[in-house]
């Protein structure tokens, strides 16, 4: 579905006016739209992209076209009487697939089979790819609209993500290989080996520190992404990092992360939250990573713990609200999140509760407090919490600039713009505070940082509503003693 409704339609519309995609790109006001950083030129390798998509996609474009005229079926057709006979009109390529559904308002609709739809010629493995180069600086092409075309100093392997060379790779970070192994393994084309020879130095990495002490350490390494360690267990929440370069915003990197990491937990699956450039980095020392559960094979709803499994993730947990999971000398439990995501019907996403012996974090990721009973009955179960970890971007996109391409149908203007990827604002993240009684409270996964602005594409001013409310959440917070902060670059804290 993206592959057409946006990949497609973006590389025609830059193919047709490359210079109005130029000039879109430098106007702040249109930061995160569909446009082409490529400064208007490389228009034929966009032109051969595109033929080049058709070709290798064509199955794909097909099921997308499936999907549509299967909605289109259903809506014409099911009328509350039995789905079994349209089981015959359901488009040949996913008969077999899908199973067609009620809900209890005789509203017809379908999910997919995913686990078979792995193991069906609609999942292309050697379609997958890694563009490796050396990263400088924090200026990248937007990730959702630019493709990736081959420039100078890019080394591209065509090799599935489930392949271990590619954990091989990554381990090379700290433990010393052999270049020609590894390149050979990758399949790097022979005119770009050596290109690739200069992503390795001899020179071997500090030796991580990790936490020894009687409580924990946390460090917040940009947007959502924090570590936590005890003495014998590290949990690291939402991961996307910045690589080490110099810069004015100091900053942990990949360099700051331990050699084991036991536990990965995953707030929900927006891009800024769970990132492939990140997760597969970091695959060879992830221990278990932890999921919302889902799987009820909804088109806008992927399973998590299928995806990860079928790229090459070992030991995913999937975990149901209220669900606990105990380590030596810590427990982790989801909790229910509301908002955030355009009151779409998506399950996967799950705020989390990691407790010690002393200790209770919440990390509420984006979860937008619409209705103050939920947490009312959270806080009555699980009761008062140290440290609160909310994101307050209370603005959000709406609908259609993450999920319009999963849409069968156009939406109205004014409904799309109602439907917002929103957290708390001002008065609903103080009530989260106030709920759990927290000591310190911590506006995080804002996208300031100038790492996130390649996934996010914000651009933030002092009057900016997110930035006003969230200031004014802080000083509330000062005002009745609760510790507070809105986090960015870098931070770390102690809890003895």
């Amino acid at each position: 579905m993206n592959v057409v409704e946006r990949h497609l339609s973006i590389m025609e519309s830059y193919v047709r006016a490359p210079q109005t995609h130029a000039a879109a790109v430098k106007n702040p006001a249109m930061s995160g739209g569909p446009f082409i950083d490529y400064g208007g030129g490389r228009v034929d390798e966009i032109k051969t992209l595109i033929e080049q998509t058709r070709v290798s996609q064509a199955q794909m474009i097909a099921f997308a076209k499936a999907v549509k005229d299967l909605d289109q079926m259903l809506r014409t057709e099911a009328k509350g009487y039995s789905l079994e006979p349209l089981y015959e009109k359901v488009p040949e390529i996913l008969r077999g697939y899908v199973e067609l559904v009620y809900d209890l308002n005789n509203n017809a609709s379908f999910r997919f089979i995913e686990p078979l739809l792995y193991r069906s010629a609609y999942y292309d493995p050697s379609r997958q790819s890694l563009m490796l180069s050396l990263i400088q600086s924090d200026d990248r092409p937007f990730i959702l609209s630019t493709p990736r075309l081959q420039g100078e100093g890019e080394v591209h392997a065509q090799i599935p993500f489930g392949d271990p060379a590619i954990d091989d790779l990554f381990r090379m970070k700290k433990r010393p290989g052999s270049v020609d192994d590894i390149a050979e393994r990758l399949r790097v084309p022979p005119a770009q080996r050596a290109m690739f020879e200069q992503f390795f130095t001899d020179d071997p990495p500090e030796p991580y520190r990790s936490y020894e002490g009687p409580g924990l350490r946390w460090r917040y390494f940009g947007h959502a992404c924090i570590l936590v360690e005890t003495a014998d267990t590290t949990i690291l929440l939402d991961p996307v990092l910045s690589y080490t370069y110099d810069h004015e915003v100091s900053r942990f990197t990949y360099e700051d992360l331990p050699d084991v990491i036991d536990y990965v937990l995953i707030t929900h699956n927006h891009q800024d939250h769970i990132l492939f450039e990140t997760m597969l980095q970091l695959r060879h020392k992830v221990r278990h990573i932890v999921v919302p559960r889902n799987g009820n094979g909804a088109l806008q709803d992927p399973s998590l713990k299928t995806m990860f499994e079928n790229v090459g993730f070992k030991n995913v947990i999937s975990i149901e609200e209220f669900e606990s999971m105990q380590t030596p000398t810590c427990k982790i439990t989801g909790l229910p999140f509301f908002g955030e995501h355009s009151d779409l019907a998506i399950r996967t996403k799950s705020a989390y509760l990691v407790e010690t012996q002393r200790h209770r974090l919440l990390f509420a990721a984006d979860s937008c407090n619409i209705e103050p009973r939920l947490y009312a009955h959270i806080e009555s179960i699980v009761g008062r919490v140290d440290v609160l970890f909310l994101g307050m971007e209370c603005d959000g996109a709406p609908l259609t600039w993450l999920y319009g391409p999963l849409l069968t149908r156009p939406l109205d203007r004014k409904m799309d713009h109602s439907r917002r990827l929103a957290g708390s604002n001002y008065e609903r993240g103080m009530d989260i505070v106030e709920r759990f009684q927290c000591r310190e409270a911590y506006v995080y996964a804002m996208g300031q940082e100038p790492w996130l602005n390649y996934v996010m594409s914000i651009k933030y001013t002092p009057t900016s509503n997110p930035i006003v409310a969230s200031n004014r959440l802080v000083e509330t917070c000062k005002e009745r003693g609760v510790v507070a902060e809105r986090l960015f670059g870098e931070k770390e804290i102690l809890l003895n």
